[in-house]
């Protein structure tokens, strides 16, 4: 048990840094990237489209249950299928905060090639989309299934009403808003998975010898076994980093782990809903086709590339790197712990006050 305990904190320490340096990004891209006008930048036909929405989400700290609704309004507002599908598939796949926790855990190799290959699979499922029957023309649906309006911080107002001014937040005060955002919603919606991850990662490193699955999960085989796993998962980008850790040291080659870190945040049973209620049966075979097949072949070339360049992934993940201070990565992983216990508590609080609420109703 002492091993692992070391062994978690050892992991913790590696990650901490990158993680609260990736959430920190994140905050800042949510406050001084606006995020107003991406349907008419990713509306019209062709490639460009296409690639911008796959450029445009790549960096967004976005997971895959928070672009749902995005998807949905710029969908509505006029997007294109493709322009949104590429979007759709590069949000979640990869950002700042999933390419800086895969530095801290993999090196550099992988922390490169995860956000290409996200880039890679956004645009060739965003093409395929084309092969759709052509759109008919719709009249855009009404603001109310798009817009915040009906709550009090919205300017809309019916009949004879005075609008409500809105007040614009000063570039402080949104700097503020974004790291609450990325240390508190973005955090709340990893940690769970993180701490699974993490906890997972220290368990093979513990107990499961080097390689003991080597036989079994390399190959195109052990792709479409990551594919068949994470399909169904409704994990994140940066959450599916340190269960990607534990793959590659249970024997799962590198590319193997990037097929799940692909194939995980891009498909869950929500995403599948919402590309089969606003573009058919037909756009969701094409996006489930699009996102196995191009995890796959990224997956491929990663392991290609990796052994072209004599690159040991092990290796990286094992070495001793000096980037970091101590002191900075004790200090971070003391960060994420206050925030953890945070939202553990909160999750009680909730759980209490449920049980509480239910058990008066039944009173009364």
């Amino acid at each position: 048990m002492n091993a692992f305990i070391e062994n978690l904190y050892t992991l913790g320490l590696d990650a901490a840094p990158w993680l609260v340096l990736g959430l920190f990004l994140a905050g800042l891209i949510k406050a001084w990237v606006p995020q107003d006008g991406l349907a008419r930048l990713l509306s019209g036909k062709g490639l460009k489209p296409v690639i911008m929405g796959a450029v445009v989400g790549a960096p967004l700290p976005i997971c895959s249950c928070g672009v749902l609704p995005v998807v949905i309004g710029m969908r509505r507002a006029g997007a294109s299928r493709e322009a949104t599908t590429s979007f759709l598939v590069s949000t979640p796949e990869t950002g700042v905060d999933s390419v800086a926790i895969s530095y801290g855990m993999f090196g550099p190799f992988m922390a490169v090639a995860r956000p290409i290959a996200a880039l890679f699979s956004a645009i060739t499922t965003g093409l395929l989309m084309a092969f759709l029957p052509a759109e008919q023309k719709e009249a855009v649906k009404e603001a109310a299934t798009t817009s915040s309006c009906g709550g009090s911080s919205c300017g809309c107002s019916g009949g004879d009403e005075k609008p409500v001014e809105v007040t614009k937040p000063s570039f402080s005060q949104n700097t503020l808003n974004g790291l609450h955002y990325a240390f508190g919603d973005i955090f709340d919606d990893i940690a769970g998975w993180l701490v699974f991850g993490l906890v997972l990662a220290t368990a093979v490193m513990t107990w499961v010898p080097p390689m003991a699955f080597a036989e079994y999960a390399t190959g195109i085989m052990g792709m479409v076994i990551m594919v068949i796993i994470g399909i169904p998962m409704y994990i994140c980008a940066t959450a599916s980093t340190p269960v990607a850790v534990s793959l590659i040291l249970a024997g799962v080659s590198p590319g193997a782990a990037m097929v799940f870190m692909l194939a995980g945040p891009a498909t869950n049973v929500a995403t599948m809903g919402i590309v089969r209620k606003e573009m058919g049966n037909a756009a969701l075979g094409l996006y489930l086709s699009g996102i196995i097949v191009t995890s796959i072949l990224a997956g491929l070339a990663t392991d290609y590339v990796a052994q072209k360049m004599g690159y040991d992934v092990l290796v990286q993940m094992s070495g001793d790197t000096e980037l970091i201070p101590t002191w900075i990565a004790i200090s971070t992983l003391v960060v994420l712990g206050v925030l953890l216990t945070k939202k553990l508590s909160k999750d009680m609080i909730g759980a209490f006050s449920r049980v509480f609420r239910k058990e008066s109703l039944e009173v009364s």
